[in-house]
């Protein structure tokens, strides 16, 4: 068994039991997970362990140690191990491009998982078609990464690619406009200029390296966020948030 996600957090284990391709392996609870995740789900519709706190715990560490991960405390009293969901792959992405006014997010070398779980919790918020991620430089599916993104996981459609740049090229042959997010960009972004037809693109980068450069020539338009006071720059979750809301928001 190696395919498998370990999912904590009770919002993120509510929303993948709610899923309807999700095939549960194993669902762990303890008296106080039970209760609390009974107000979120029917329990009826799935099978679980009741087990102790300690016992819990204890079977934690050896999924952890199944999956290759470093053992963390389960928090909430519940813990699902879940089969992992089958990738999107690149040609259903462009199937869905030719369609127009796509909603994509692309994330180019992000690696933190923190950032990158939280992004994809603000991307399911604005409603996000697809999240296209490098294949190579990205943030793992950890159990950290369940627990902070809130369920977003299992909402999103995930593109995993081996060179960003180059699907962003054939993304803009399918009626793409691609925007980056640049603390560099001078000219203010505008929304306006762009067909309604037309799928929208917004490329995140690394926070302390930006877009990488392959990525920054195949970029339609730079949008900035301009500081208004003596802090001028901005965790890239929080820049993530506040582009979303520029580019896709109502």
């Amino acid at each position: 068994m190696s395919n498998f996600d370990l999912i904590i957090g009770l919002h993120s284990i509510c929303a993948a039991l709610k899923n309807p391709s999700r095939q549960v392996i194993r669902l762990l609870l303890t008296e106080d997970g039970k209760e609390e995740l009974r107000k979120r789900f029917d329990l009826r519709k799935v099978d679980f362990e009741l087990v102790s706190t300690h016992k819990l715990q204890e079977e934690a560490k050896k999924l952890f140690q199944n999956k290759g991960l470093e053992y963390q405390r389960v928090p909430s009293g519940a813990l699902l191990c879940a089969e992992s969901l089958p990738e999107y792959e690149v040609r259903e992405l462009y199937d869905l491009a030719k369609k127009g006014n796509l909603k994509i997010l692309c994330l180019d070398q992000i690696t933190d998982v923190h950032n990158g779980a939280a992004i994809l919790r603000t991307a399911s918020f604005y409603g996000i078609d697809v999240v296209i991620l490098p294949g190579k430089k990205s943030f793992g599916t950890t159990p950290t990464y369940f627990r902070i993104a809130s369920g977003a996981h299992e909402y999103l459609k995930l593109v995993m690619v081996g060179n960003l740049s180059k699907t962003l090229t054939k993304l803009k042959e399918l009626n793409t406009h691609v925007i980056g997010l640049s603390e560099h960009a001078e000219e203010s972004l505008d929304l306006g200029a762009i067909p309604s037809n037309k799928n929208l693109a917004l490329v995140l980068g690394k926070e302390e390296t930006g877009i990488s450069n392959a990525v920054m020539r195949v970029l339609d338009e730079k949008l900035s966020i301009q500081s208004q006071g003596s802090i001028k720059s901005l965790n890239v979750s929080v820049a993530a948030a506040i582009s979303m809301e520029k580019c896709f928001g109502i």
